[in-house]
């Protein structure tokens, strides 16, 4: 039976089990005064970096709860490091899988999420924040090989 809107989730079960890795990153600019506070640890609702870190690796694990058709996936890894400049909070994941379908939108959903946490402890002290570049940097496994950004 086809679906008159051709929407389908895809069927992997043919594909051979492999393991899977996905990075992805996004960026959070803010003033440098919020950066600053991030990084003493001194916001009211706690430690930032913590929370994002924990918030991605929640957020990877529900994936396929947030996006349509998606496939859960039982992952092996989440792995989530915060960087700064001065007007930015970076975040960068990593997400490990051996499974017959990627975990690209794992890691972008990871970051993205980790993003957003750190905005909504933020957002009392500095509501221009803005979530930029949340974007695949590399990926691997699988039968169409590996990629990176250039």
């Amino acid at each position: 039976m086809s679906d008159a809107h051709g929407i389908r989730m895809i069927d992997v079960g043919g594909k051979p089990v492999t393991r899977r890795t996905a990075r992805a990153s996004a960026r959070l600019r803010t003033r440098p005064e919020t950066v600053a506070r991030i990084r003493a640890g001194s916001l009211d609702k706690g430690d930032a970096v913590a929370t994002a870190r924990l918030a991605a690796i929640m957020a990877a694990k529900r994936t396929s709860d947030l996006v349509p058709l998606c496939h859960p996936l039982p992952l092996d890894s989440v792995a989530c490091t915060i960087g700064f400049e001065d007007d930015a909070l970076l975040v960068e994941t990593t997400v490990r899988a051996t499974a017959r379908t990627g975990v690209e939108m794992e890691a972008l959903v990871a970051a993205t999420a980790a993003a957003l946490a750190v905005y909504d402890m933020c957002k009392s002290i500095d509501p221009g924040m803005t979530l930029e570049q949340v974007r695949l940097e590399e990926k691997t496994g699988g039968t169409r090989g590996d990629w990176r950004r250039p």
